[in-house]
């Protein structure tokens, strides 16, 4: 058992959704050495990352699982163990310090009908990324950035401290593999008008697209591109209709045809490997049922497995 544990981070449960994700865990240790409450749920993972996991928290819950079911699914899982009243859904590419979380605790009692905070995400060199933004379906949004709390339409799904009590359950729409899942949980709450506030000066580093790395990096980036646009024309379809989410498709196909050559040119492999996935993704993409027929299907379709 922890020793010396601050009676604010007793309060909240850490979870770790982790794939390929060993080279991530010990930037973890400062936070997760100093809660109680954690839980690692691994999608799969071909390294030694539940291992190194169970190694260096021996306190923590690490479900390890057959194979790699998604994002939101995986968090699902693991939220059904939670006991605290808050969890934070932390990447693994995205470290926060004990004391940040524990400013987000206190900012939790002043605003006790916030569903979620968020800190601000900045980057390696510590320059803020944009993190944050008005719900998409109602208006853009204007201006520079916060310069205090503030209530928004979405927060990025890299780092979430959620009331348990005030979020749906389960919490993720399981049809969003990867990507796109914390654009719709975050709108699904703001329609409740459930309130999503950023803290500006609790910052947590993120090193975006860092929480994967295998063998065979073209594999990941194609990945990437075809996980990202299956998931961007389901969103479409979900909150804007089916037909919506063709139009959108076709103009896509277009768009990534004409930058394959481009990208050739410029000796791109990475940006040609997404490229490729991206035009697998939008070719084989396909409304699933319960979009075609919403009233006669499930909201959440659960444990789609990754497509090789």
């Amino acid at each position: 058992m922890l020793a010396d544990v601050s009676p604010k981070l007793s309060q909240v449960t850490v979870v770790l959704v982790t794939h390929n994700s060993r080279h991530c865990l010990p930037a973890q240790q400062p936070l997760l050495d100093a809660c109680p409450h954690v839980i690692v749920v691994d999608n799969a993972s071909e390294d030694d990352t539940v291992e190194r996991a169970r190694g260096l928290w021996p306190h923590a819950q690490v479900l390890a699982l057959p194979r790699n079911l998604g994002f939101g699914a995986a968090n699902n899982r693991a939220l059904q163990r939670v006991q605290t009243e808050w969890a934070l859904l932390l990447n693994p590419d995205c470290t926060l310090e004990a004391a940040c979380l524990e400013r987000l605790l206190h900012w939790s009692q002043v605003w006790p009908e916030a569903a979620v905070l968020a800190p601000q995400l900045v980057d390696a060199r510590g320059r803020p990324q944009v993190n944050y933004r008005w719900a998409p379906l109602s208006w853009p949004g204007r201006g520079g950035p916060a310069e205090g709390p503030v209530c928004v339409g979405f927060a990025c799904g890299a780092a979430l401290l959620l009331r348990r009590s005030a979020v749906p359950q389960p919490l993720f729409d399981e049809r969003f593999f990867l990507y796109y899942e914390d654009d719709d949980l975050c709108l699904r709450l703001f329609q409740r008008r459930l309130p999503i506030i950023v803290v500006p000066d609790c910052r947590a580093q993120h090193r975006s697209r860092g929480s994967v790395r295998t063998r065979w990096p073209w594999r990941a980036e194609m990945r990437r591109g075809y996980h990202h646009v299956q998931s961007k024309l389901t969103f479409t379809a979900k909150h804007r209709g089916l037909a919506a989410a063709r139009r959108g498709r076709r103009r896509l196909l277009l768009a990534t045809v004409l930058s394959l050559p481009l990208r050739l040119l410029l000796l791109h492999p990475k940006g040609m490997a997404r490229a490729w996935g991206r035009l697998r993704g939008l070719w084989q993409w396909q409304p699933h049922d319960d979009l075609l027929h919403p009233n006669r299907s499930a909201h959440l379709v659960r444990g789609r497995a990754d497509p090789q």
